[in-house]
């Protein structure tokens, strides 16, 4: 049965839909239907929102098949909860009208350990 990467797929999911608010917020603000309207902050907003949506998922992914296969709980939850606190710093590092480089950088490297890490891990587990 599949018990933890539900959790972490559920507050990522959450975070997305947060992601998604502040585009249509700012879209509606500014009048802009299509693109960016050349508003910098639409932009950054969009472009947060669209890194949650090009990472989370593959790495949620990764960590089910994991699951799937019998890792550990207390190595999935520290996966799961990796990639959510660097999803959380990358959206909160990149998405800010002063973006704070760290952050998104710390969130950006916290999403590619847990990528490797699982992909690893589910190589040693299939062979």
């Amino acid at each position: 049965m599949i018990s933890v990467t539900p959790i972490y797929a559920s507050l990522i999911a959450l975070l997305f839909v947060v992601l998604s608010a502040r585009v249509i917020m700012r879209r509606r603000s500014k009048l802009v239907a299509m693109g960016d309207g050349g508003d910098k902050d639409l932009l950054r907003a969009m472009r947060a929102h669209a890194n949650c949506a090009e990472y989370a998922p593959f790495a949620l992914l990764l960590l089910v098949m994991a699951e799937w296969q019998g890792a550990a709980h207390w190595y999935l939850h520290l996966l799961g909860l990796t990639l959510l606190v660097g999803r959380i710093l990358h959206a909160y590092g990149f998405g800010r009208a002063d973006p704070i480089l760290i952050l998104r950088q710390t969130g950006m490297l916290m999403t590619f350990a847990v990528i490797l890490l699982a992909a690893l891990s589910n190589l040693g587990l299939a062979l």
